[in-house]
């Protein structure tokens, strides 16, 4: 085996970057979306042996929903790229681009096992530039391909070296592939394949056996004329040790996937729930499709599900000859390389192997797999592929007639190829170029249809999405998911009836429960959401409540485990007023994911509504354990620590705010109740640059107005106050405290008696009833020397308020001044007893406000998935929201008022 040089490595790492550097520019896109954007096993919060519980989506293997797609390995190497750079797609595709680079040196040095140093350059080349890996490359996802192809290659050449002196058996490099073989099915499943690859190697390479050969000896051996040679047993006890340690990591991942295959739909694979003999025709007619791509990529799609390859239903379709042309060479190729000895037969045989075995897992015919045609898988296979053209060129190369020519047609091949793969790159670069690119391959895929919409409906472009959400459901009438998404953009668009109509549509297109038939295997989990759907938008109309309830709970009842189901009813129970069945619905939602931060963080507004605030602090914290930066978790349990009136909650309840203003800085609720806590610990300095930080975000914030024109009147900037107050009653001309506090400023530091009687008297315009208002409209009056009208002033007042001492204090005040003055009036209220005189009646001062408007708590929900996974044709709704949290409202205006009548009777006394 030769090595391979510098000047080999330089040439296939400058051509792969010269075919591949536009790929940086990409984005997530397809399955990217939800193997990388939603999968939060790439965050470093979440514990690193999560990776081995969870499927490649990030989805935890046990529950029925997984793909059962098992590769923590590359999960990791997603990981390792979020710790770099987080979700900024450059560094993803960079390292998927060294990656090939890496696999196309890796297949140079196995090309000559079997070609001359010219030939495996080619072969090395042609699998360097060929477009058809393009979705493996540039797909960030495709990163298991890549990866399981370098353990793949390097478990195969460690192989070669099993070979000892005399055929003795070296088992260091045995075991060694034993070991990269483990590693490569942890990075994709079909690593598993390379162990049928070394056992042909083996057999047919190393020791060099034909069929006939092994026929021969088999024969002999079984009529008892001969015994089995040496060399043949050497080479079946490393048989032996290879399909033990095969079994053994069969049996692993088997344990791992719970027994159990994963769940697809007839528009993943129409052709597996086909009848006999459509299945078998449809699938054997699948593999010269692959064949063809690998020929041909001039048309490359990145979904061939749904209709995109129609079913064969007859023996007569034409579309059969393909399939038996395909068989027939594929067949004269085999007997070829296993009938006869020589370098060129083994070269053929191996090329075959690697087509056809790594193949296997894909193609259907074992076991369904959730695809049609997917131009990943061909990667592998792609290398056999490379090999036999290599090989071939270089026989017709030998023909001198033929020798310019083959050079012409060779550089034509790889300069097309690498011209195709530079442009197929861009189709990659957002989810509307990959979707209308394929698109013009094939128009009979609802899913494209359907997938063009999400990526205008990304961009809230509603009115271009409905238009590729409504031809889905034309090109395919059946399909929930279109019918789904065509709902949702309705509602987008506030067209609710047109909405409604779709979603039942879709409802009506769900299979009916059959009693003793298992549900979820005949319906794809995330079209369950219809019911979600319809119910979140009914729900709307209050008379409607119920319903919606109902739909909820027939979502439950067809899957238990239905996590969305429970979290989406708990909501609804809320605001029905019913917080313990709440209570209830998000404890079993915790059940089946007790991982779930926003989980937790909706039970403690369950608890906050049961007026249990210990038991929602404690939920807040569980929230917080397991995100840190759960903003809302940091938001409301700070408010409750503050609400809560604790001096020893308060340090803790500032760290969080600003924790919550450091992952929110353009919120101005977060600085404003970091003033609040400021105010509460008399730091009144701080205090007043939280609420301005706060008016300089938000200009209208009524709270932060009042509460720092409050601050200024109490640390005797009553001056200050008046032009914040101004500002505040310009966006709030009926707010009643700040004409209140505006009026007393105006009285009692500028003198300004008529400013002040204004406010007063406009709110008594707005509220009769208001006895602050009214009982310091009646100090103005005894302030303008109008006795009797201050007199008839606070009878009224006290007739609102007769038990406030204050004011019969301040009448008795009033009719003093009266009778000393010579004044003879009929009092029309028994005259108090006095506790003194005085010429100035004290007017009744605003008392402090925590926050007129309380923060708005929204309970988030769960998401099952992200709807921009569009090759799931997900349907999802706007999580719901819920404003003030009721019980701390309760409180605080509870708080406010006994406040006020402490300090009117310490005013008064």
């Amino acid at each position: 085996m030769a090595d391979i040089n510098l000047k080999e490595v330089t040439l296939i790492v400058g051509v792969v970057t010269a075919c591949y550097w536009n790929s940086l520019f990409c984005g997530f896109v397809f399955d990217d979306v939800s193997a990388i954007l939603d999968n939060k096993d790439l965050h470093p919060s979440t514990p690193l042996k999560t990776l081995f519980q969870n499927d490649f989506w990030g989805t935890p293997m046990s529950e029925e929903r997984s793909h059962k797609s098992y590769r923590p390995l590359t999960v990791l190497t997603f990981r390792l790229n979020y710790l770099l750079s987080e979700l900024k797609p450059m560094s993803y595709h960079l390292l998927n681009m060294i990656f090939h680079a890496v696999v196309s040196v890796i297949f140079l040095k196995v090309c000559k096992l079997f070609l001359d140093n010219r030939s495996s350059m080619i072969a090395a080349l042609l699998f360097a530039v060929h477009p058809i890996h393009t979705e493996a490359v540039t797909g960030v996802v495709g990163r298991a391909e890549l990866l399981s192809s370098i353990f793949f290659l390097a478990a195969f050449l460690s192989y070669t070296k099993s070979k000892g002196p005399d055929n003795t058996i070296a088992w260091t490099p045995i075991a060694l592939t034993v070991v990269l073989v483990a590693v490569a099915t942890l990075c994709k499943e079909q690593g598993i394949t390379v162990v049928g690859i070394c056992c042909v190697y083996e057999v047919f390479i190393a020791q060099g056996y034909t069929l006939p050969l092994l026929c021969n000896t088999a024969g002999l051996f079984l009529r008892g004329k001969g015994g089995i040679p040496f060399s043949m047993l050497q080479t079946l006890i490393k048989l032996i040790v290879l399909m033990f340690s095969t079994l053994l990591l069969v049996v692993i991942r088997v344990q791992v996937i719970q027994s159990q295959l994963p769940v697809f739909t007839r528009f993943d694979n129409p052709a597996a729930v086909s009848p006999t003999p459509t299945r078998q025709l449809t699938f054997n007619y699948l593999l010269p499709v692959n064949a063809w791509l690998l020929l041909n990529p001039s048309e490359l799609c990145c979904d061939w599900t749904m209709g995109t390859i129609p079913l064969i239903e007859s023996f007569l379709d034409i579309r059969n000859l393909a399939t038996f042309v395909f068989f027939c060479f594929l067949g004269a190729l085999g007997i070829f390389s296993l009938r006869y000895p020589g370098d060129s037969s083994k070269t053929v045989l191996m090329a075959l192997c690697l087509m056809a075995l790594p193949f296997i897992p894909a193609s259907n015919l074992f076991f369904p797999v959730g695809f049609v045609v997917a131009e990943r898988v061909l990667y592998v296979p792609s290398m056999g592929f490379c090999i036999l053209v290599a090989h071939g060129w270089q026989k017709i190369l030998n023909k001198s007639v033929f020798k310019k020519l083959s050079w012409v047609c060779l550089s034509m091949v790889l300069l097309t190829h690498a011209l195709k793969t530079l442009h197929r790159n861009w189709d990659w670069e957002s989810e509307y170029t990959l979707f209308m690119s394929a698109l013009k391959v094939n128009k009979n895929n609802a899913k494209l249809w359907n997938n063009v919409g999400h990526a205008l409906e990304n961009e809230k472009n509603f009115e271009r999405a409905l238009k590729y959400f409504l031809q889905a459901t034309h090109v395919q009438p059946d399909d929930i998911g279109a019918h789904m998404n065509v709902g949702r953009t309705y509602k987008n668009l506030n067209r609710t009836r047109e909405a409604e109509e779709s979603y039942m549509m879709a409802k009506s297109l769900m299979p009916q429960i059959i009693p003793g038939k298992k549900y979820a295997a005949r319906i794809a989990p995330n079209h369950l959401n219809v019911y979600i759907n319809l119910a979140n938008l009914i729900r709307a109309n209050e008379s409607r409540l119920e319903e919606a309830d109902q739909l909820y709970r027939q979502a439950i009842s067809m899957r238990p485990d239905f996590k969305q189901a429970y979290i989406s009813r708990g909501e609804l129970l809320l605001k029905m007023n019913k917080p313990l069945k709440a209570k209830e619905a998000y404890l079993k939602a915790l059940e089946l994911d007790r991982n779930n931060a926003d989980l937790w963080y909706n039970l403690a507004i369950v608890y906050i509504e049961l007026k249990e605030p210990n038991e929602a602090l404690r939920n807040f914290n569980h929230a917080l354990e397991l995100n840190p930066k759960h903003k809302l978790a940091l938001f409301n349990s700070a408010i409750l620590m503050q609400e809560s009136g604790e001096v020893k909650l308060r340090p803790e309840a500032r760290k969080r705010l600003l924790n919550y203003v450091n992952e929110e800085p353009q919120d101005a609720n977060g600085y404003f109740n970091l003033g609040m806590l400021a105010m509460d610990d008399k730091k009144d300095t701080e205090a007043e640059i939280w609420m301005k930080k706060a008016i300089k975000l938000q200009a209208d914030f009524r709270s932060a107005l009042f509460n720092l024109a409050l601050l200024y009147s109490q640390t005797a900037k009553e001056l200050k106050a008046l032009p914040i107050l101004e500002e505040l009653l310009r966006y709030y001309p009926d707010h009643i405290k700040g004409l209140i506090l505006k009026g007393d400023i105006l009285m009692n530091q500028k003198k300004d008696i008529l400013g002040a009687k204004k406010c007063f008297e406009k709110i008594l315009e707005m509220d009769p009833s208001n006895v602050q208002g009214k009982h310091n409209l009646c100090v103005v009056y005894f302030e303008e020397k109008d006795l009797l009208k201050a007199e008839r002033c606070l009878v009224e007042t006290l007739a609102l308020a007769p038990h406030e001492e204050y004011i019969q204090r301040h009448l008795s005040i009033v009719r003093d001044k009266i009778s000393s003055s010579g004044f003879v009036e009929q009092p029309v209220f028994p005259t108090a007893k006095t506790s003194g005189g005085g010429d100035k009646l004290p007017s009744e001062n605003i008392k402090e406000i925590r926050s007129e408007s309380g923060p708005t708590q929204i309970i988030k929900t769960s998401e099952s998935k992200s709807k921009k996974q569009l090759a799931k044709n997900e349907d999802k709704e706007n999580p719901q929201k819920t404003k003030d949290i009721k019980e701390i409202e309760k409180k605080r205006v509870a708080a406010l008022k006994r406040l006020e009548e402490i300090e009117r009777i310490l005013n008064g006394e």
